[in-house]
């Protein structure tokens, strides 16, 4: 993708099993397409794998506009509103220390701590329980989204090349291409259960804490969401927050060994407010002191991308022009998220939280595509990942 982008300047089309696809390449175009014209842009492309086979259609990040995406947004944004964002500090703050517990008591496990502490923040919002090092739910859910991730990219499942094969009148079993995407279903479908079961059982025993999930199944008292829409519901709050947050830390990591640099400079400012001899930890009562953490988090999201190559696509409802050129409607737009995020900067290789310390440093979007580019298809998700990373 980086190669054709260097070739077609700010965009570039491909068909795809009859569908046409357009690729922007320069950050010039995202905003002129995605966000100015976030409301023709911002529908999602049906990608028959992912969306209809593996996710049932219950998936909300891969909804189409319509009366489905509209309830289940509506249902989560009532919870996770702008008015609740300090439920996740505490979490964090617990979070936190918990993980240079384990970095220090188990160092060889680094990556298993990483994804504990990204779990068990959104784990502790949305179903009231931590998640422990090596818990096997968390390793059940890694393996689904790990397995899951690359059919987001174009033309990765022969069914999103030929749509047509969903509607064959045989039997599924009779369809080698389904099998993978089946057996996966089957698995995150058994592993949300589990989950929900898990609190249910909690709530019975009068053990279970208030959470996302407590609260969404009392405001479900007349069966508007059918059990397998409660399961994918926070099931997709846990993916949103767990994946991202977890490839972000090692990425984070990666750069303090590549370019050990910026770590010196972030421990002066550290120690500058915490005390030179690490007297204490820092807390978010700190965080206007410490300009350079709020750079790293966004360096990491610019260096490199823990989303997809190319973002989640996007479905064009209505024919638009770009620089002269006609696009129609149903055209599946994206953007080449590695290629925006390294062309934009000088010395793009190198982590330089710097870079960052400008006027938008306190506006977690501003800078990179981490977060996605246009309208928030599914905003909670949104939200919660950006809570989880800044405190904000």
């Amino acid at each position: 993708m980086t190669t054709l982008a260097s070739k077609s300047g700010d965009m570039f089309t491909m068909t795809i099993g009859g569908t046409p696809w357009l690729f922007l390449n320069s950050r010039r175009a995202v905003t002129a397409l995605l966000d100015q014209k976030a409301a023709i842009y911002s529908s999602r492309q049906k990608l028959p794998m992912a969306s209809e086979v593996i996710s049932g259609n219950k998936r909300l990040l891969l909804m189409p506009y319509g009366p489905e995406w509209r309830k289940q947004r509506k249902a989560m944004h009532k919870i996770l509103n702008n008015t609740k964002s300090n439920v996740f500090q505490p979490f964090q703050d617990l979070e936190s220390r918990a993980l240079l517990y384990h970095y220090m008591d188990k160092p060889d496990r680094w990556w298993e701590a990483n994804a504990r502490f990204a779990n068990s923040i959104v784990m502790s919002v949305t179903y009231g329980k931590r998640s422990g090092l090596g818990d096997p739910d968390l390793a059940n859910l890694l393996n689904n989204a790990d397995r899951f991730i690359p059919y987001l990219m174009p033309g990765q499942a022969l069914v999103d090349i030929f749509p047509g094969l969903l509607k064959l009148p045989i039997p599924s079993s009779w369809q080698p291409w389904r099998w993978w995407g089946d057996a996966l279903h089957r698995s995150t479908k058994r592993g949300y259960k589990k989950l929900l079961d898990d609190l249910l059982e909690r709530r019975r025993l009068g053990t279970q804490r208030p959470c996302f999930m407590t609260e969404f199944l009392d405001n479900n008292n007349d069966g508007e969401f059918s059990t397998e829409d409660c399961y994918f519901m926070g099931g997709t709050l846990i993916e949103a927050g767990s994946d991202t947050t977890r490839v972000t830390l090692m990425e984070i990591l990666a750069a303090a060994v590549l370019y050990p640099d910026w770590v010196e400079r972030t421990l002066e400012q550290l120690d500058s407010v915490c005390g030179s001899k690490a007297e204490r930890l820092p807390d978010f009562g700190d965080m206007p002191q410490l300009p350079m953490i709020k750079g790293i988090i966004k360096e990491s999201l610019r260096w490199k991308p823990a989303i997809s190559e190319t973002g989640i696509p996007h479905s064009l409802i209505k024919d638009d022009t770009f620089d002269g050129y006609k696009i129609a409607a149903g055209t599946v737009v994206t953007y080449n998220h590695w290629a925006i995020s390294h062309l934009d900067y000088k010395d793009p290789e190198r982590f330089y939280p710097e870079r960052f310390l400008d006027d938008d440093l306190d506006i977690p979007t501003k800078g990179h595509l981490g977060f996605g580019a246009g309208k928030p298809h599914s905003f909670p998700c949104l939200l919660l990942r950006i809570r989880i990373l800044t405190a904000q």
